[in-house]
């Protein structure tokens, strides 16, 4: 049974930093993929970040503001925000899967945590 339990949300102003954590549980990491996807108000959800074995894959309008990480136990994700403007307000939901490399499709990732919100005004 995989449980993953999102952390680290909040409220910032423009500029702020925020780091998001994501505990998993009940999950192997072979052949696995974490991330982060988000959705704000009457938005479709939408990737930010995904790590797989390593490789990082980005949104574009997060790159070069964002980083994605994995602790050295593979138990843990974390999402480094930098730079947060406005539109980044959102929830924010940890992914995972196995398999399906680095991709931000919502719609092919089968675990999900309960999100946690950020807001940037």
């Amino acid at each position: 049974h995989v449980q993953l339990v999102e952390s680290g949300g909040g409220s910032v102003q423009p500029g702020g930093s925020l780091r998001l954590s994501c505990d998993a549980s009940g999950y192997t990491y072979s052949s696995n993929c974490m991330g982060w996807f988000r959705q704000a108000p009457g938005k479709e959800r939408e990737g930010v970040a995904i790590i797989s074995s390593g490789t990082t894959s980005y949104a574009d309008s997060v790159k070069g503001r964002f980083t994605i990480s994995q602790d050295s136990a593979r138990n843990t994700v974390y999402l480094q925000m930098y730079s947060l403007k406005p539109e980044d307000t959102a929830m924010y939901y940890c992914a995972a899967d196995y398999g399906l490399g680095t991709s931000l499709v919502a719609n092919e990732y089968n675990y999900w945590g309960q999100g946690t919100q950020v807001t940037v005004s």
